[in-house]
């Protein structure tokens, strides 16, 4: 398989990593605003915020890579 076949299927497993990540962080935030540091939980927002931004421009770019010509 040439490497330029295993950008796609990197690229994809990059993003549901990233992805996993975003929500396991997100769920020990709201365990942190629950017991009252609520200024540390939303600085952590602020923080993934960027994986929210860049979700919909990844997964239009995996689609393009990933559809056959």
């Amino acid at each position: 398989m040439p490497n330029a076949d295993l950008l796609p299927s990197f690229l994809f497993k990059s993003n549901q990593n990233q992805l996993a990540l975003e929500a396991a962080i997100m769920k020990l935030t709201l365990w942190v605003e629950q017991r009252g540091s609520g200024d540390v939980a939303d600085h952590v927002r602020g923080a993934l915020e960027a994986i929210s931004r860049n979700e919909e421009f990844i997964n239009m770019t995996l689609a393009v890579l990933v559809t056959p010509e």
